[in-house]
């Protein structure tokens, strides 16, 4: 495939599979470091081919798409994780740069994969069981004394693909049904959860590392609905500890899995037997990550830019704040969709908060959807909760045309 009339002589392409936001982002990004991208999308409206000049219509899982709108690219990324490994195997015998390699994404593809290598390095993960029959469920059920997470080995975002049964027949019931659907299984021990975390990195193929600040992010229904960077935590406590060893653990599972790209490791912190708290690795994601959108405003590089920079082995900027404090706030669909215009909804957010950065997406309302994210840095002064609490406002504002806390202008 030659390179179209939409890329500059001598610029770098990077074909990024799939149409998402985080590829519409990553298409920004690019824009400012004077490289072009070309996107696989499956149709011409998706979020990121309404913005990117060089869109091939098609199908990931289909090998003639995705070895088409590879020719001619300086590195081939994804916003997702599900294109077929022996794909991309085919492309890097071919001489073709895939970033990142199958031999780490497998780590983001197979939960179960990805729980066996991280405890071989020695990173911290819960009990975990391959399940292939109802009688495996049960066992394990009574082994973790109820305290039981069912997931699907493959795919699930956004609290798709986990289940919490809640009652050894009803563990049963699920896995039955589930095993009856072709659906490869795991189980593992549910934990003490007091919050989840993200800690974000970014290597090159050539071995360079960066982290961001590990933060604390906010789920409702498995979904994120919020970012806090950098994660709080009082100076000189064990929370503060653990932040800096789940820096630590990023990099270190970034390097030992060959991760090139970004990669956003979440964690749940727990607690362990004598109350103190302590960090588990939940799940992997080599991508730009929503509990990284913080950085587009809140970090001297963002993740966007970070990630093409890395595919590309060029080196990699600096990743300090920019402010004391970032919140991000994803713009969620509601049930319903408000009679006010989505453009008169952000006029009236940037009335009350100037200062609020708004990234939305292209997509139509839907309940649940993310449609949008909404960042702001803290003011000189302005505590991490009052900032969060105007995050939250704007983004709520945007999807319900009403203040939550009855402001009138």
């Amino acid at each position: 495939m030659s390179r179209t009339s939409a890329h500059a002589p001598g610029a770098p392409l990077v074909t990024i599979i799939g149409d998402g936001q985080l590829a519409r982002m990553m298409h920004q990004a690019g824009i400012e470091l004077g490289l072009s991208t070309r996107v696989l999308a499956g149709t011409a409206d998706a979020s990121a081919a309404q913005v990117t000049a060089d869109v091939v219509l098609g199908d990931y899982t289909n090998r003639a798409h995705v070895e088409e709108v590879s020719l001619g690219a300086d590195a081939i990324t994804f916003d997702h994780e599900h294109v077929p490994d022996e794909f991309l195997e085919s492309l890097i015998s071919a001489g073709i740069n895939v970033q990142p390699q199958p031999r780490a994404l497998v780590n983001a593809q197979d939960k179960l994969v990805m729980r066996k290598r991280l405890r071989e390095m020695g990173a911290p993960v819960p009990p975990f069981m391959e399940i292939t029959s109802v009688e495996e469920i049960q066992e394990f059920y009574r082994i973790t004394q109820g305290n039981v997470c069912v997931k699907t080995r493959r795919g699930g975002y956004d609290g798709k693909g986990v289940w919490f049964p809640a009652s050894e027949e009803d563990a049963a019931q699920l896995v039955g049904d589930l095993l009856g659907q072709g659906l490869p299984l795991m189980a593992e021990k549910k934990v003490q959860l007091v919050r989840e975390l993200s800690a974000m990195v970014a290597r090159t193929p050539s071995g360079e590392v960066r982290t961001w600040p590990v933060v604390e992010s906010v789920q409702e229904d498995g979904i994120c609905v919020e970012a806090v960077a950098p994660a709080p935590a009082a100076e000189g406590s064990a929370q503060l500890s653990i932040l800096e060893s789940a820096e630590q653990l990023a990099k270190d599972i970034a390097t030992e899995l060959e991760v090139t790209g970004v990669l956003a490791v979440e964690l749940f912190e727990t607690l362990d037997e004598t109350g103190q708290p302590e960090i588990i690795v939940n799940e992997l994601a080599m991508r730009p990550h929503n509990t990284g959108h913080w950085t587009q405003d809140g970090s001297i590089t963002s993740q966007f830019e970070q990630h093409l920079r890395a595919v590309l082995d060029r080196p990699l900027g600096d990743t300090s704040l920019i402010g004391p404090a970032t919140v991000m706030a994803n713009v969620l669909g509601k049930d319903t969709d408000p009679e006010m215009p989505i453009h008169a909804r952000m006029d009236e957010m940037w009335r009350r908060f100037p200062k609020a950065k708004l990234h939305m997406y292209g997509k139509d309302w839907r309940p649940r959807r993310k449609m949008g994210h909404v960042n702001m840095v803290a003011s000189e002064g302005q505590t991490v909760e009052e900032l969060r609490a105007e995050a939250r406002l704007a983004a709520d504002f945007l999807v319900t045309a009403h203040w939550a806390d009855g402001y009138t202008d």
